[in-house]
């Protein structure tokens, strides 16, 4: 499948996950920023692809990005971005939105599962968030991050080169 057919509009997103739930398809759903993709990403989408039928990324776009990272980011553009995100095997949809917080995304979206990092609890996570995913029957899983792997670190290393 062409990654340009895993970018999905907002719009298009409820008729996609409409589609998924009519073929009995469980949707784990992450986001997140996704500037420099490194291993540490990979082993992440994959061990989330793993709780489900499909994996459906939310990307941050780029004012989110600045807003939540600082002004020098993001690194790539929101399209760049995506088009990286969908051209990797383990994901099957790629939808970016532009708020900080990921709640009316995953509205739209309706998880089955939504991933989060092992840094996050259900106590520290977004609770608009949380409200998001529990409204419509869904659950929150926790997943460790890979040390050592991030892309502030990547960025720092670049920096001293």
């Amino acid at each position: 499948m062409s990654s340009a057919v895993k970018i999905l509009t907002a719009e298009k997103l409820p008729a996609w996950r409409a589609q998924l739930r009519a073929n009995g398809k469980r949707l784990v759903v992450t986001n997140g920023c996704f500037d420099l993709l490194h291993a540490g990403h990979v082993s992440y989408l994959e061990s989330a692809r793993a709780l489900g039928d499909a994996l459906l990324i939310g990307l941050n776009g780029d004012d989110s990005v600045r807003q939540l990272k600082g002004p020098s980011r993001p690194l790539n553009s929101e399209d760049d971005r995506a088009r990286v995100m969908a051209a990797l095997g383990c994901v099957d949809g790629v939808c970016v939105f532009p708020e900080m917080r990921a709640t009316h995304f995953l509205d739209r979206a309706q998880p089955d599962i939504y991933v989060k990092g092992g840094d996050y609890t259900l106590e520290t996570i977004d609770q608009n968030e949380r409200q998001a995913v529990e409204r419509h029957g869904g659950r929150i899983a926790f997943l460790a991050f890979v040390p050592g792997k991030s892309t502030t670190g990547l960025v720092a290393k670049i920096q001293k080169l």
